[in-house]
């Protein structure tokens, strides 16, 4: 059995509504064990077993199923996610937020990087391993020039942020 992380794209947003208890439930009803889901957001960790192509597309029909919307989901092995927020490249401080882009597909992340000028007095962006570190001054994380891209929707089946300090609560 493997600890896993789902982050679910787009849900609580736009009038996609998942209650906690029900996202838990339909995981549960996968035959999946240890099921916790973190904050209204599409967090949810869980014991599995399977490779992740099919856990992913189990979950994602799931999803499609119960819910009635075109679910895409980032599944990350659970013991990866410390060391991606250990590698956050940038000094957190009271006056940013911190993010981390996940891609279920890396050319994603190449993409949404292609050219981004490198020197960006607002926003500092960063590739990592298999994520896009990013951090912008509060209150500006939809308006900069990276949230803007990030938000296109070319990305929206293949990447979903998450803040630090939510990974975090999923550790």
């Amino acid at each position: 059995m493997t600890r896993w992380i789902a982050l679910l794209r787009g849900v609580n947003v736009n009038g996609i509504t998942i209650r906690s208890a029900d996202l838990a439930e339909t995981f549960r009803g996968l035959g999946h064990e240890d099921v916790r889901t973190v904050l209204a957001s599409g967090n949810v960790v869980f014991t599995a077993t399977g490779d992740a192509t099919a856990i992913k597309a189990g979950v994602e029909h799931a999803l499609r199923d119960r819910f009635g919307y075109d679910a895409w989901i980032v599944l990350l092995r659970h013991d990866d996610l410390a060391g991606i927020v250990d590698g956050f490249p940038f000094p957190s401080a009271p006056d940013r937020h911190d993010y981390v882009v996940f891609a279920s597909e890396a050319a994603a992340l190449d993409d949404l990087l292609a050219d981004r000028a490198p020197d960006d007095p607002v926003e500092r962006v960063a590739r990592g391993d298999g994520v896009v570190y990013w951090s912008c001054p509060k209150g500006s994380s939809t308006d900069t020039a990276f949230a803007k891209r990030a938000a296109a929707a070319r990305f929206k089946r293949t990447t979903t942020t998450r803040n630090t300090n939510t990974l975090r609560k999923l550790l």
